[in-house]
This record gives C-alpha cells, structure tokens and sequence, in this order.
C-alpha cells in the first residue's frame, strides 16, 4: 500500500511539474481541473504562487489565466450538471456531501462566490455542479459570481506572492504549520463575501 502511495505521489509531482513548465498555459489547463470533480488540492493557487515568484512575467499576467481557467472550469461543471440534473451530483463521493449539499440549499449562489474566493482547498466544484442541477440559475449570473470570486481570490495571491515572495509559498506548501492564520485570512474573507451578499439582498428586497 505504501509502494502504491508513492506511485501516486510520484505521478502528481510529474503532473503538476508538467503545468509549471508550461507556465501561464499550464496554470490556465489547472484551473480548468480545479473547477472539475477531479480534485487539484489548491493546485492553482501554488503554481499561481510559483509563477509570480519566479517573476518571467507581470503577475497580473498570471492572475489572468488562473480567472480564465477557473471559469472555464466551472462552466463545464455547471452546463454537464444542468444537462444530467440531480444524477451528475453521484459523481461525487464522501460523507461529507450531504452536508455540502444542505449549505447550498440553504445558501445558493452566496455559497458558490463564498468557496470560490477563499484561498483555501474546499469541494466548490460540488457546488458548481449543485448549481447547475438545481436548474436555478441563469448561466450569465453563476458566470458572472464566479468570475468576481475567482479574479478576487486570485488578484489577490498574486499580489502577496509578488509583495513578499518565497514566504507564501512556504505557507502553501505547509499550510497545517500556519493553519492559526489562515483561518483567520479565510474568516476575513467569508466575512468580507457574506456582507456584500447581505448588502445585495436588501438591496434587491428594497427594490422589490
């Protein structure tokens, strides 16, 4: 079983050596991944990180094709979870998503926008695809939460890793010995998304 492991492990740095060497197109073709059922383990974000560090191109350059990807990604997801309707979501394994699936029911797209600009690994493509099979949402509208979320989370990387470099890839790389901070950067965040999404409400409630 250890051998097996290996293995695995071996593969997926081939893999994601092979992303690295292709840079900017190589983020891109991850972020597509992560927006999949096939999970990338915050992928995007590390080479996100290695990329601006290394510095071969504007950061803004990477932050760019990591929102294009992501996108794309989550569109596949949606539009294959709209076509299919609940079945798509038996893709998904773990004891874990019913409860994921409750927080949509309960939380819709505020959820979605929540998981997708958090710059921590989480199942959202779950949601992507509860998204799509609910039937509820218009492709522009998932489209357009996705891409703010994403281009935030991403812009947002970015700038650290080209403000103060190799120190955020340490902490991406060994996230469980910074665990206390990024929760809290994680807390921020969900708070920042949670009181725009209020914001919204009202607004549309008052209009209404």
């Amino acid at each position: 079983m250890l051998s097996a492991l290996q293995i695995r492990r071996r593969s997926s740095n081939k893999a994601f050596a092979a992303f690295r060497h292709l840079g900017a197109l190589g983020l891109f073709f991850l972020a597509i991944l992560d927006g999949t059922p096939l999970p990338t383990f915050g992928g995007p974000d590390i080479l996100l990180v290695i990329l601006v560090v290394s510095r071969r191109n504007p950061w803004y350059e990477y932050t760019a094709a990591a929102t294009a990807g992501a996108v794309i990604g989550a569109y596949l997801t949606f539009r294959l979870a709209r076509g299919a309707g609940k079945a798509y979501l038996d893709k998904f394994s773990g004891r874990r998503i019913p409860k994921l699936l409750k927080l949509f029911d309960r939380w819709g797209l505020g959820i979605v926008i929540a998981s997708s600009a958090v710059p921590f690994p989480l199942p959202t493509s779950v949601f992507f695809a509860a998204a799509g099979a609910s039937g509820k949402y218009h492709a522009p509208n998932f489209l357009g939460a996705v891409t703010l979320a994403r281009g935030f989370r991403y812009t947002g990387v970015a700038l650290i890793a080209h403000l103060y470099g190799r120190h955020v890839l340490r902490v991406l790389r060994h996230p469980t010995q910074y665990w206390g901070w990024l929760l809290l950067f994680s807390g921020l965040f969900v708070l920042l998304i949670a009181t725009g999404i209020l914001i919204n409400r009202r607004a549309a409630e008052a209009g209404g």
